[in-house]
């Protein structure tokens, strides 16, 4: 019995796969939008308008969040509670994703790769382009934070040495 059920299961995803170009697209936003709603309930003790005196806190809405993935821009609805609490797991990870893309941007920056050329890379790797501004507005962010290290003071000497070979 339960293969029959997995096979129309697997039917049905595959119907939607190969019927709708953007059905991975579809599939994917909707159990990551699952994972959001689970994780609120989890924090909450309850789910929505759900009554037990082992609630922690209610529900106030929610706010759109972009997240830029391997199979396009997902727009989600991120629950939120009254106290502001809530924070998800789910996006924390797409996070340190972001923050290795935007370290990979600033190495590339200091080794001289030109802005239409980290465009070019960051499109054929996310699925996604970064604009010139962005790119800019990243590099302008590093230029701030060299120039910082450069001028710290320093508390010892520090011994040095020059070469000049022809």
């Amino acid at each position: 019995m339960t293969k029959i059920e997995s096979k129309t299961g697997s039917a049905a995803i595959k119907d939607i796969l190969l019927s709708d170009p953007d059905g991975l697209h579809e599939v994917i936003r909707a159990v990551m939008q699952e994972v959001l709603e689970a994780e609120m309930d989890e924090a909450l003790g309850a789910s929505k308008s759900e009554r037990t005196p082992e609630r922690l806190g209610y529900r106030s809405g929610y706010y759109g969040r972009t997240l830029v993935t391997r199979v396009g821009k997902l727009e989600l609805r991120v629950p939120q509670d009254r106290a502001g609490r809530f924070s998800t797991e789910l996006l924390e990870r797409y996070q340190r994703s972001e923050r290795a893309l935007v370290a990979t941007l600033a190495e590339m920056y200091v080794q001289g790769v030109s802005t239409r050329k980290v465009k070019a890379i960051t499109e054929e790797l996310c699925g996604h382009a970064f604009s010139a501004s962005s790119i800019s507005a990243i590099n302008k962010r590093l230029d701030e934070s060299l120039a910082a290290f450069a001028r710290r003071p320093l508390q010892e000497p520090f011994p040095y040495l020059i070469l000049d070979a022809r």
